[in-house]
């Protein structure tokens, strides 16, 4: 299984992008993809997850409004639009996937076992 984040980069302070999530080696559809980032020195936290079909998502209170979370089964890539970027959503973006029930949307970290590598999105004020 391999899960490859990409997209990220350096943006001005609100500015936007949208980093892509290709995965590999897995049934996609049977799998929640969520997003999480971790600044220097914080701990990883959750963003955005969306469910198996797509029908269901969930935000972080922090970028409710701003960031969208979406998926292309038959690409079996999943998105994050991140639009509106404040120097604060500076981080390593990471792709995780959970093999869970329909309609599934975990915040938590431990519920996913796969992991992307990570991109880089550092946000100038």
């Amino acid at each position: 299984v391999q899960l490859q984040a990409s997209g990220g980069g350096l943006v001005q302070a609100g500015g936007s992008l949208r980093l892509s999530c290709a995965a590999s080696g897995l049934t996609f559809s049977s799998y929640a993809i969520g997003w999480f980032r971790q600044a220097p020195g914080k701990e990883r936290e959750f963003v955005a997850a969306i469910s198996r079909a797509g029908t269901r998502t969930n935000y972080a209170n922090s970028v409710k409004g701003r960031f969208t979370v979406s998926r292309d089964n038959a690409k079996n890539t999943g998105y994050l639009k991140v639009n509106s970027l404040k120097p604060e959503d500076t981080a390593v973006y990471y792709c995780a996937a959970d093999h869970t029930v329909t309609g599934a949307t975990p915040s938590q970290r431990d519920f996913y076992e796969y992991w992307g590598q990570g991109t880089l999105v550092t946000v100038s004020s």
